[in-house]
């Protein structure tokens, strides 16, 4: 039996979509591959999660802690939340699950991140002004 070299794709089954906002960002490659599997595995209704770090490391190559990382820093983007979670074993035991991760709005966190650039050049631009140095405006590219 001869298979198609290019299998039929649904676009609706096979794949999940990923803002082009995302790349205004300045993700590393890291923090992009962890957020496009959160948004793999998000729920479409919800925009929740409940993926281990030791799954998204198997997903990305990564170790859990350079996993946990990178989490931090799409927090800090205002790209996700997280949630703790707790379990409750078959003994009555209360345990802590996994992290539950909520994906923020894309425009919220393009927002966010233009506000920090804004205030980082203002800085600069104060900087210069106190160390008595002459401003050049820079046409931004």
């Amino acid at each position: 039996m001869k298979y198609p070299k290019w299998p039929k794709r649904d676009p609706i089954k096979n794949y999940f979509p990923v803002p082009n906002e995302v790349f205004l960002l300045g993700l590393s490659p890291g923090e992009l591959a962890v957020y496009s599997y959160l948004l793999f595995c998000e729920d479409r209704n919800t925009y929740q999660c409940w993926s281990s770090f030791k799954t998204i490391g198997k997903a990305t190559g990564m170790s859990t802690n350079t996993v946990r990382k990178y989490v931090r820093m799409l927090e800090d983007r205002g790209l996700i939340t997280t949630e703790p979670t707790s379990i409750t074993t078959k003994f009555g035991q209360k345990r802590n699950g996994n992290l539950l991760f909520t994906i923020r709005p894309i425009q919220e966190a393009v927002e966010q991140f233009y506000q920090q650039q804004m205030e980082k050049i203002s800085l600069d631009v104060q900087r210069k002004k106190a160390s008595g140095t002459k401003v050049k405006q820079e046409r931004p590219a």
